[in-house]
């Protein structure tokens, strides 16, 4: 992995091709910790951005005066 800080969407493809590596079985034990431990943080780091992205965002409400508002969003787990 590259110092440069990844893209929600590069992170992703890299988590897929880990996922699919490791499922091959054909990888050696040595690399599939290391790949493993990629994930990982590839992981973290994709749950932090939409973390975040959800805290972005704001949904449109009707409000009793009939006038359109803003709300915070409100996830299935609140």
């Amino acid at each position: 992995m590259s110092d440069k800080k990844m893209s929600f969407e590069e992170s992703l493809k890299r988590l897929d091709k880990i996922v699919q590596e490791m499922e091959s079985g054909e990888m050696e034990l040595d690399a599939m910790i290391s790949a493993f431990e990629e994930g990982q943080l590839l992981l973290k780091a994709c749950t932090a951005k939409l973390n975040e992205v959800e805290k972005k965002i704001e949904k449109v409400v009707k409000g009793a005066d009939g006038e359109l508002t803003t709300a915070p969003f409100e996830s299935a787990e609140q």
